[in-house]
Formats: C-alpha cells, structure tokens, sequence
C-alpha cells in the first residue's frame, strides 16, 4: 500500500521458564512484538470510539490498563493476535503479538476509522449538534470480522445487558484462548491486563455441551442461532466486504438473526453509518425523546424522527445517545432470570 509505513518489528527478552504456568493456563508468550502508528486526519477520540467493541467492563477480550492504553484480544484470518492501543496525540501507536499480528496491523486505519466520514455528517437537531461539538473525534471503526461480533450480538437477545456480559465473559474464560502476551520481563508484559482470552475458534465454539451454555445463562434459542452462526462463518465473513443492504441480507439467512442483532454486527465489523438498530427496547424512545420530546416513540417514528439523517443514521443514534439527553426512568429495570440456577 503506497504511502504506509512498513510494520517493525522489535526484538525482545528471551522466555524465562521459571515461574510459568502450567501450559494451558497462560497466555503464550511471544518475543517477537510488531509495532506500527497512524497519524488521524482530524481530532481522535481512541477509547470512544473503539469502545464500542467492549462487551462490559469485565470483557476478558478488551480491557484498558492503569496508562489509559486500550488492549485487544482477537481472532484474525491468521490466528490469535494482542493489540495494544495508545493515543499520543496526534498519532495512535499500536503493537500487536501473536500470530495475526501482522494481518491486524495491516489494516489498522481501516479499524480504527480511516475509511469514516465524519465531516461528510450536519446535525439537523440541538442534542445532536452539540454532542457532535462535544466529541469532535468520535470515528465509526471496522474490524473487518464478523463472526466476532455476530456471537456477543446474539447473547444480547431479550435480556438484559448485565446477562449478556456475563454470558460472554464467561464462555471465554471456561472455552477461549489466553491471549498471545509479551515476553515475560518486559515493560509490555508487566502493563498488560492479566486473564485476556480470545474468543473460540469454530470447533471450540461447537464442542461447547448443552449444560456449559446453560452454566453460562444461555438459553437454548440463543444458542443453536450461535451455532449455527459458527457452521456458516465462511460465507458471513463475506458481509464484510459488502454493501450495507447486502450484508443485512445475507447475516439475517441465519435463523434467529434478525434485523437488531444484524445491525449491531454491521456497525463494528463493516463501520456502517446508516445500520440503525431497530427492534431495540430503549432506543426509539431515547431518540423520540431527544429529537420530538416523545418518549413513546416505536420503532417507525424514529426512522421517520433520522430520515434527515440518511446515509449517517447510526453515527446520529451514537450522537445522541452520547448528549445525556434520554427519558427519565417510569418502570423498574427488567427482572433478571439466571436459567442456570433452574
């Protein structure tokens, strides 16, 4: 790619056996860290916009260490892979171990937002134009990895946040990976998180027994559209590289997946701007809230409230939610069911 500085790669301490782990319990230990930095075209906000990858604050695949640097665990094309994210303004640096490490900072920009267009969006309501002034450096980033967000997305399902997140916390810390990790007695080894997991592979992610997904909170639906998610990862990798209306298309073929769960994939594995969440239970009355003072707003009032919005609509949902501006609370929060405890 003409114009990209070439990735580096920086020796480090030999592995020390002494004091490891058994094997299987540690993440393994690479003594070979490539590195790479990408200098925005505008003002970047790091830990805002790839939060949106954070599965709750206990998430074993992303965590942020005491500096403020973001960590990363991850599955690429290649195998498992670490990044590691800081911002020194104006430029992000990253280093990334393992063996997607290459393939991971090969597309950097692209993930962290390169490819977004926040000039080309005009806010056309108060709330919006000023979190748009507020946070100047919001970017819609692209992992280019669908399977990764399509599994958490499903555990989402009518429930509540707070069991999805331990779902997913739980599943990759009994069937995940530990993460690639810095050698041992060096500066990068001693700030990364401890207990980072990297999601299953595909074979993993199918052995998994009735009564691990029970254990987890997982109800039976939700799991067998999991799995079936996981037999026909190849062709929905291919969502990736379509266009919008396209890639709605081919991820909703999968029984259970409807246009919620593939809209919240679509906004992290392809940056969509326009893939709004519909079917939500909070959102339309947050959005009908902030843009009409109508809080009981359903999901055709607030597509009709974002059409101003075409082509931007999920950076103006994202706006939006980050003014504050959102209904006061009527109702008690949804009752939380452990079907483990059944």
């Amino acid at each position: 790619m003409p114009g990209r500085p070439p990735l580096r790669a920086a020796p480090r301490h030999p592995h020390r056996r002494r004091g490891h782990p058994p094997a299987g319990r540690r993440a393994v230990a690479c003594a070979l860290v490539l590195e790479r930095e990408w200098t925005p075209p505008g003002p970047y906000d790091l830990r805002r916009s790839v939060g949106v990858l954070r599965r709750g604050p206990y998430d074993p695949a992303f965590r942020v260490d005491r500096r403020g640097a973001v960590w990363r665990a991850t599955r690429t094309p290649h195998g498992p892979a670490t990044l590691r994210l800081a911002q020194l303004r104006p430029r992000v640096t990253a280093a990334a171990w393992g063996p997607g490490a290459p393939w991971l900072l090969d597309r950097l920009p692209v993930l962290l937002g390169a490819g977004d267009r926040p000039e080309e969006f005009t806010a056309h309501h108060g709330p919006v134009a000023e979190a748009h002034r507020r946070h100047p450096g919001l970017r819609l980033i692209r992992t280019g990895r669908v399977l990764e967000a399509l599994i958490p997305s499903v555990l989402e399902q009518k429930i509540t946040t707070e069991e999805a997140y331990r779902a997913w916390r739980l599943l990759l810390r009994r069937f995940g990976e530990p993460a690639p990790a810095p050698a041992p007695g060096t500066p990068d080894a001693e700030a990364m998180p401890p207990g980072m997991r990297v999601m299953p592979d595909r074979r993993t992610w199918l052995s998994i027994p009735s009564w691990e997904w029970h254990r987890a909170g997982v109800d039976g639906k939700r799991s067998a559209t999991v799995l079936r998610a996981v037999r026909l990862a190849p062709r929905l990798e291919q969502a990736a590289a379509m266009e919008l209306p396209d890639a709605l298309a081919r991820l909703q073929l999968v029984p259970g997946v409807g246009p919620w769960t593939a809209a919240e994939v679509l906004q992290r594995s392809n940056g969509a701007a326009d893939a709004v969440t519909v079917g939500d239970l909070h959102l339309p009355g947050i959005v009908g809230h902030a843009l009409a003072g109508r809080r009981e707003a359903d999901d055709a009032e607030m597509l009709r409230l974002l059409e101003p919005y075409a082509g931007q609509r999920y950076r103006a949902t994202r706006l939006i939610l980050l003014s504050g501006v959102s209904p006061p609370r009527r109702a008690p929060r949804m009752r939380r069911w452990d079907i483990a405890r059944l």
